[in-house]
């Protein structure tokens, strides 16, 4: 059957928190790539800071409409989950009530609001599963376990109810099947999609410092300890190889999203200076919380390569974004990044050890012209396979797709 392109859709987005991170950055992009072509796009939220927020949400492009911003995050630092629930069901309720029919009800993390909108029978519901939560969920104690019984249930009975599910890479369509083992015996298998970057965005480097970059929200799970302990263990050979080395010589810059509202955020950035300080490195590691898109930017113009330390990552959009700007990713081999990283192209995927890293930093401080090289093929690869207009081109063909379906 031909695909009608030209079909434009009344498209509904269900989006938990809309502020600044890799799910965020693809809900931003689904919604301006789906609005350029022409569909009728409503962005629904708990949550949008119009001062901690990614641009294009407050640019007019779509529409942004907050319910539940009232509702708790969190019971003095616990049930995280069920006030995510509470608050997701709260905005699925008010979409459900309050709006007309659409087309496509477009939801993401959380799956509990797919049941709500299949009331809405003209409907089609797809459901971008960016990684079980139950995986991401600690299990350590029997209380802990008892609470995220029912929690881990509910998410794959109500992820089965989507009319599609869409997935960010082949790793996490893997530990999809793994982890739902009842949708993959029901024969349900999710569909790859992968995010994107906007590459127009960034322009060739003019400039590169003896800087290396790591990129990420101030999470323990970004394991950006290790960007630290590597560096150090760079930085003192270097000292030792190298006399006289003054303050304009190697650097890291740890930058990412930081909301002082999130009590791990604050706890663990301390944990990284104290770090940086233990391992006598803190006099050249620079923090930078919360950065704009402009000044992100800037520092990936700057830097030499991007370190990306989560382990089992299940995609990770800073590869991306840094090898966008022409920079070079050194990154865990596991996970998303084995997808869009290419060992010894466009950077190196390694062990997740200081020794590995620091040895795979080296290389760029011994010639740095291997930073441009690795660079100009990192661009090639993300506008051949990761741009923003290929991710709206193929996103633009599921719903449509999806939207036919149901009317037939």
């Amino acid at each position: 059957m031909e695909r009608k392109e030209s079909s434009k859709l009344n498209i509904a987005i269900i989006h938990p928190d809309l502020g600044i991170g890799g799910a965020e950055r693809l809900i931003v992009d689904a919604a301006v790539e789906l609005a350029t072509r022409g569909h009728k796009v409503h962005v629904f939220t708990s949550h949008h800071d119009k001062t901690r927020c990614f641009e294009e949400t407050v640019s007019g492009i779509f529409p942004v409409t907050v319910y539940g911003a009232f509702l708790p995050r969190h019971f003095f630092y616990r049930l995280h989950a069920v006030c995510a629930y509470l608050r997701c069901i709260f905005v699925a309720l008010c979409v459900l009530f309050m709006h007309p029919t659409f087309d496509i009800i477009l939801a993401d993390q959380v799956s509990v609001v797919v049941p709500l909108m299949k009331f809405k029978k003209s409907s089609k519901v797809v459901f971008y599963c960016h990684f079980p939560d139950l995986l991401l969920a600690q299990h350590t104690t029997v209380l802990r376990k008892i609470y995220r019984k029912p929690i881990d249930y509910v998410e794959e009975i109500t992820t089965g109810m989507a009319d599609l599910t869409l997935v960010n890479s082949k790793f996490t369509a893997s530990t999809f099947g793994k982890t739902f083992k009842h949708l993959h015996t029901r024969g349900i298998r999710p569909a790859v999609l992968y995010p994107a970057v906007n590459v127009d965005q960034f322009e060739k480097p003019t400039a590169t410092k003896l800087n290396f970059l790591s990129i990420n929200r101030f999470e323990r799970k970004k394991n950006i300890e290790l960007a630290i302990s590597a560096f150090a263990l760079l930085y003192t050979n270097r000292q030792n190889n190298i006399q006289g080395e003054n303050e304009n010589g190697v650097s890291l810059v740890i930058a990412g999203g930081f909301d002082k509202r999130l009590r791990e955020n604050v706890e663990y950035l301390d944990e990284l200076k104290n770090l940086a300080d233990r391992e006598g490195v803190s006099h050249r590691v620079r923090f930078i919380t919360s950065c704009t898109t402009s000044e992100r930017n800037n520092l990936l113009s700057e830097c030499l390569c991007v370190l990306y330390t989560p382990q089992d990552e299940h995609f990770g959009i800073v590869p991306l974004e840094a090898m966008a700007a022409h920079k070079p990713v050194i990154a865990c081999n596991s996970g998303g990044p084995v997808e869009t990283v290419k060992n010894g192209v466009t950077g190196f995927l390694c062990d997740p050890s200081p020794q590995e890293f620091s040895t795979a930093m080296a290389n760029f401080i011994r010639d740095p012209q291997m930073s441009e090289t690795m660079g100009r093929e990192a661009r090639k690869h993300v506008t051949e396979s990761f741009s923003t207009k290929i991710f709206g081109q193929r996103l633009n063909g599921y719903l449509i797709d999806a939207a036919r379906g149901k009317r037939e």
